[in-house]
């Protein structure tokens, strides 16, 4: 199905906006077909978009005219056509525009001269007079025409909360459909754009439910305000929301800064993560909340880690792991001994202590600000899906650090830390503490081998597979605790052990 977006451009200054806002909206595998007369404007777009995914605003951006094309290594690889010169459309092929329009973005000036030789899902985006202004007519697919609303949106966004002009990039993304752009003021600090749109419902899987639902996973941005506003007015380090807009999934953020809890080398700083335990300790140590105000009176209410999440999470083990693991899906019979041995595994868990959990209190949501003292020097991000459930969870995202390998060592003194830090505040139960953390570090890696499968499977997202072995290394860890043993029995039957 191909629709329609008709975009005024009142100036120059309006086009190199339009490249911009595209830049932010085309991933790899699109090709934009740019048609207008000579001086419509094509090259002028083309160069703003290429500078704006190189983050480069004086980035040399000739025009391919004798060359055909031009590509530059960038994020993403963006590759320049102008066939104004192409003397047979089956030319185009001879300039690898099927392997480039592949495996990158390409901006293909004078498309009609190599007509019935483009991409069958090319956007076309026609530049035309408009009184004394161009109009922008783009076309093409639904999905596509849909990534580029949502840019504009956010344009349209800054815009009304006072930020007109301002140039954006791209961040990053993650696992989840949330992506971060920074915005460049021209006088003042840089801020971060979170791009959350609300969740859309997946299959019914139980008891009317889909998988959100069920695991209490965040629908909307709202949950990210509750809780960043609990922790700045506990004196906790988040960034301050300077706009916000629930219902459209956008809020724009203090940028906390770029340094995190890795070296240069990747390796984690013994420090850095000491202080986050601290940090944990004193969270951990607050009288627990579970109803949130919000801006506008409304309430957000934490979720409970209860029964339902914790098993439907554990089941991606056995839903996505096993079966790519082993060739084989799972048998009905260990199906069910996989569900018992969780919940006489959730009975023990039941029986600890409950508080908020900010679910991944690990390296990339973790900020190092060297300037200040103290737990004061972390800062923490990324925390929407937050529940209230054992303490123990968040120290064994910190300990068993997804995505770095913490050695034994310091993890012993990441909980020796957290131990002597809630000591200090009042009674703590270390012996209870250290089987709910064996317990939770066992749940959140049986969650996580599954997430990895899945993302490569179905998300088309192989790259978090390269955590597998560390993640499955840690899942060993966990099980070496007597309450474990039966879910070891059960891997070792399974033949995942």
């Amino acid at each position: 199905m191909t629709d329609m977006l008709r975009l005024p451009l009142a100036d120059e200054a309006a086009t190199i906006r339009l490249g911009q806002d595209l830049a932010l909206a085309l991933k790899s595998g699109d090709t934009v077909a740019l048609s207008g007369d000579l001086g419509a404007g094509k090259s002028t777009l083309a160069r703003a978009l290429i500078r704006a995914v190189a983050d480069d605003p004086f980035l040399e951006v000739p025009s391919p005219t004798f060359t055909l094309v031009q590509s530059y290594d960038l994020r993403t690889t963006v590759s320049h056509f102008d066939l104004y010169r192409l003397g047979d459309a089956s030319e185009v092929l001879e300039l690898g525009l099927d392997e480039l329009s592949a495996n990158g973005i390409c901006l293909i000036e004078w498309p009609e001269r190599a007509e019935g030789y483009l991409p069958r899902q090319s956007i076309v985006l026609a530049l035309e007079q408009d009184g004394d202004g161009r109009m922008a007519i783009v076309s093409g697919s639904e999905p596509i025409l849909s990534r580029i609303r949502r840019s504009l949106s956010i344009r349209q966004f800054l815009d009304d909360h006072g930020y007109h002009g301002v140039a954006r990039r791209h961040l990053n993304g993650d696992a989840s459909v949330r992506g971060y752009e920074r915005i460049h003021q021209p006088a003042g600090l840089d801020l971060i754009l979170m791009d959350a749109p609300r969740t859309i419902p997946g299959p019914i899987l139980e008891d009317g439910k889909y998988y959100q639902q069920i695991a209490h996973i965040a629908e909307d941005v709202g949950a990210f305000v509750a809780i960043d506003l609990y922790l700045r007015k506990r004196g906790f380090a988040a960034p301050e929301i300077h706009a916000q807009d629930i219902d459209a999934g956008m809020l724009l953020l203090e940028d906390l800064g770029a340094e995190g809890v890795l070296d240069t080398g990747g390796a984690p700083v013994a420090e850095r993560y000491i202080e986050t335990a601290r940090l944990l300790a004193r969270l951990h140590g607050e009288p627990p909340e579970n109803r949130l105000p919000l801006p506008g009176g409304q309430v957000h209410v934490i979720p409970p880690f209860d029964r339902a999440a914790i098993k439907i999470e554990t089941r991606l083990l056995i839903d996505w792991f096993l079966p790519h693991h082993r060739g084989t899906p799972a048998t009905p019979a260990e199906r069910e001994t996989y569900a018992a041995v969780w919940d006489r595994l959730i009975d023990l868990s039941e029986r600890g202590e409950k508080h908020l959990l900010l679910r991944d209190v690990h390296s990339p949501n973790i900020l190092w600000r060297k300037d200040r003292t103290g737990i004061d020097r972390v800062a923490l991000i990324d925390f929407q899906d937050a529940m209230i459930g054992p303490t123990a969870y968040d120290v064994a995202s910190l300990v068993q650090d997804a995505r770095v390998t913490i050695p034994p060592d310091l993890g012993r003194a990441i909980i020796d830390a957290y131990i002597t830090e809630r000591r200090r505040l009042g009674p703590f139960d270390e012996a209870a503490f250290i089987e709910h953390f064996h317990l939770m570090a066992a749940q959140r890696n049986c969650k996580l081998v599954g997430i990895w499968v899945r993302l490569m499977q179905r998300d088309g997202k192989p790259g978090y597979m390269k955590h597998m072995p560390r993640t499955f290394a840690y899942l060993r860890e966990a099980l070496d605790h007597s309450s474990l043993a039966p879910l070891e029995t059960w891997l070792r039957e399974a033949g995942l052990l």
